[in-house]
C-alpha cells in the first residue's frame, strides 16, 4: 500500500463523513462522483472501513457482533463491484451510512 494513497483515502473518508453528518448529501454525492479511478475509490473505502471498525469496537458485545456482520456484507458488496466505479460508489455510500449508524448507537449508549 502506498502511504500517500492511504492518507488521501483517509482524508476523503473524513470529508465524506463530515458532509453526510451535516446533511450535505448533494456535496457528498459530488465528492464520490469526482472519483473515477477504482484505486481512489478503494482507498476511500479503506478509510471508511478503518473508522467503522474503530467505532464498532466501542459498542457492547451484541451490537459489536452485529456491526461485524454488516462489515462482512459490505465487503461482499465491494467484492461484487471490484471493477465497477458506480458499484463501488454504492459501497462507499453504504459504508459511510454504516459509520454514521455506529456513531448514533455509541451516542445512545453513552
Amino acid at each position: 500500500m502506498n502511504p500517500p494513497d492511504a492518507a488521501e483515502g483517509a482524508r476523503r473518508a473524513a470529508d465524506l463523513l463530515r458532509l453526510l453528518e451535516r446533511g450535505e448529501t448533494t456535496a457528498a454525492a459530488e465528492l464520490l462522483a469526482q472519483l473515477t479511478d477504482v484505486r481512489e475509490l478503494v482507498f476511500l473505502g479503506a478509510g471508511l472501513t478503518a473508522v467503522a471498525r474503530t467505532e464498532g469496537r466501542r459498542l457492547p458485545p451484541a451490537q459489536r457482533a452485529q456491526a461485524s456482520t454488516r462489515q462482512v456484507r459490505l465487503g461482499q458488496l465491494r467484492d461484487a463491484n471490484r471493477q465497477d466505479p458506480g458499484g463501488l460508489r454504492t459501497w462507499l455510500q453504504r459504508s459511510a451510512e454504516e459509520v454514521l449508524f455506529l456513531r448514533a448507537l455509541t451516542a445512545r449508549a453513552s
